[in-house]
């Protein structure tokens, strides 16, 4: 493991790792309710000293757990519309295979600027989210056009390798706005997809050998921590006071890329 000269990491390896504890942990509280992990998550790995490249595929690695859970959540209901899973899930998982296949070859100076300018992209369609209930008109015959499908899914899953940030909100608002789903069933659904275009990315970056697991370990813990304690008193946690956490931790983190970058 190389570490950014200078960082964090690089000076104190155990402080670095806590610290990217508590920040996974913070991810997945705020990922259960708001969404947005990945813009929490990447920008605190390449600041504590993770290069470009790997901070991407580290993200993988401890968000895909999350997603995990929260696929368990929907699994005990009926909102899943399980028939276009397969279609789905396979072209979502090429998709991202292909995305994150082409990112690795970036080079690291155009990479480190990329990230800069999609993390507020990111942000955008996670806050965006919210605003879809207002249009929601509960289809009640859903008809799904087998291309379409695979279109949305295969561009979403390429976006979802290639950055990832705000993949389960494109998700859900492709699924709504393009196939034409519900959001209850879109937002269920697209977990699912969500899943498969993190393992798509998972094995890409895992074969180029750039993601760290041994100092990953106790941030997957602490994301799963973060993403159950989210889940359980998401009721009692007001989602706006949330959001503005989200956004303020982004703005923060991409300040600081910016100055460490100068």
């Amino acid at each position: 493991m190389v570490f950014i000269e200078d960082s964090l990491l690089a000076q104190s390896l155990i402080l670095g790792i806590l610290f990217l504890t508590f920040i996974s942990f913070l991810a997945g509280y705020i990922d259960s309710i708001a969404g947005g992990a990945g813009l929490v998550l990447i920008p605190a790995f390449i600041v504590s000293g993770i290069p470009p490249h790997v901070a991407l595929g580290q993200e993988k690695l401890v968000s895909t757990v999350g997603t995990l859970a929260a696929i368990k959540n929907f699994a005990k209901s009926d909102s899943i519309i399980w028939r276009i899973i397969p279609l789905g899930a396979v072209t979502a998982l090429v998709g991202a295979y292909i995305g994150a296949k082409l990112i690795i070859r970036l080079p690291l100076e155009i990479l480190t600027y990329l990230i800069i300018c999609l993390l507020p992209i990111g942000l955008i369609m996670t806050l965006l989210k919210s605003r879809l209930a207002r249009m929601d008109n509960q289809h009640q015959n859903i008809s799904i056009s087998k291309l379409l499908l695979m279109t949305v899914c295969f561009f979403v899953g390429f976006y979802d390798g290639f950055f990832g940030p705000g993949t389960g909100s494109l998700f859900i608002i492709a699924l709504f706005l393009i196939n034409k789903l519900p959001l209850l069933q879109a937002t269920a659904t697209s977990k699912i997809f969500n899943f498969t275009s993190n393992i798509g990315a998972f094995i890409s970056f895992f074969i180029a050998g750039k993601m760290w697991i041994m100092i990953g370990i106790p941030m997957i813990f602490a994301s799963f921590l973060g993403n159950h304690l989210g889940s359980k008193y998401a009721i009692k946690t007001q989602g706006q006071a949330v959001k503005k956490v989200l956004i303020i931790t982004v703005m923060f983190m991409i300040t600081t890329l910016i100055f460490q970058i100068r």
